[in-house]
């Protein structure tokens, strides 16, 4: 089945169908049932129905899935100390960082018998002394890519050289550090990027021991949504999504991932979906908007399937046939009114329109709707 065709399964539609059903089958019982009658001048048809008129237009529409999610940061993983740290053994923490705190190159991430163990960027984790004389390797590629782009002119490459020993040195003068031109295990970390500080294991006087030491994420904000598994063919990577964030303000994101393996909620949660779901994540196209909000409930509207230059009309405008079908009431330019069969597509809820095709049908017709 088509994703189109799949939009006429909907229970709104059918509950749309119900409504009108009694009107649909008097339509049937002759060939133009509503041919020469004309609107009363209060806008109601001689049934009586309160009715308003609408048109046939020609437009792009676009489905859409609303959901619920969460408003936090992406990714999340584990600090860890090495098993030997920057002061040998025996040092405790002198200065930790708080939950919530953001943490770029070259600052300090913590601290340890006073002095500053800083973050720098990379996928290698710092395993060894850095010094003169040591093998060269990805990790001191990513030393000096550090110390170039904080402004102290390393060089270029995986090679510990006498002008990475002196960048060394101008940072860590530049930090409040002594000017050894090397770094022993555990006075620095590597991260792949700025982290944002989610909970810290140790207290600040406590002994340092190998170990986790924090959590972390990233600083982008990132929304999290448990989608029902019905929904799952309505929704793929790349759709573009407006985010409704508390306060009732929106941005637009777009989604980034779309998971394979369905879980179950956790017994006992209050609201949402019962059944199987999957996570979708969803990127804010904006960061500024979200502001510093984290783990904050959001709606998010994801834009899936599109048409465009399509024949549309109001979705109260569709008329359930008693033996199948659907149809349109057109008002004719002599005020005669008369049934037109139709093929409902792709409906589209931010607009109230849906796809309509079928022999007779033009823009610019009038069509009656029911009364707001």
């Amino acid at each position: 089945m088509s994703v189109r065709w799949a939009y006429l399964r909907r229970p709104r539609l059918l509950a749309v169908a119900g409504v009108l059903v009694v009107l649909a089958v008097i339509g049937l019982a002759v060939a133009h049932p509503f041919a020469g009658h004309a609107a009363s001048d209060d806008g109601s048809l001689d049934n009586g129905s309160p009715t308003s008129i609408g048109r046939v237009e020609r437009t792009s529409l676009s489905s859409q899935t609303p959901v619920s999610g969460t408003l936090g940061y992406a990714g999340s993983w584990t600090v860890s100390v090495p098993a030997v740290n920057a002061a040998g053994g025996a040092a405790i923490y002198t200065k930790l960082p708080a939950a919530g705190d953001v943490v770029s190159r070259g600052q300090r991430l913590y601290a340890v018998d006073g002095q500053a163990v800083l973050l720098l960027y990379g996928s290698t984790p710092a395993w060894r002394v850095f010094r003169s004389g040591m093998s060269s390797g990805p990790d001191v590629a990513e030393l000096n890519a550090n110390l170039r782009v904080l402004g102290y002119g390393a060089p270029r490459g995986n090679r510990f050289t006498s002008a990475t020993a002196a960048a060394l040195s101008r940072l860590q003068r530049a930090r409040g550090l002594p000017e050894a031109g090397m770094f022993v295990l555990g006075a620095l970390v590597f991260e792949p990027g700025p982290l944002r500080v989610t909970a810290v294991t140790p207290t600040v006087g406590q002994p340092v021991e190998p170990g986790p030491l924090l959590t972390a994420s990233s600083t982008r904000h990132a929304v999290a949504v448990q989608l029902d598994t019905a929904q799952q063919s309505q929704v793929k990577v790349g759709d573009r999504v407006t985010v409704t964030l508390p306060g009732n303000n929106t941005t637009p994101g777009v989604v980034t991932s779309v998971g394979k393996v369905a879980a179950f909620p956790p017994s006992g949660q209050v609201g949402g979906s019962s059944g199987p779901t999957i996570e979708v994540t969803v990127r804010l196209l904006h960061a500024a908007a979200a502001g510093t909000l984290d783990q904050a409930p959001v709606d998010v509207s994801i834009t899936g399937a599109s048409v465009r230059d399509v024949l549309a009309v109001p979705v109260n405008a569709l008329l359930a046939l008693a033996g199948g079908g659907y149809a349109v009431e057109e008002v004719e330019a002599d005020g005669g009114h008369r049934l037109v069969a139709v093929r409902p597509g792709l409906f589209d809820d931010a607009q109230g329109l849906v796809e309509v095709s079928g022999t007779g049908l033009a823009a610019g017709q009038h069509v009656v709707v029911p009364a707001k």
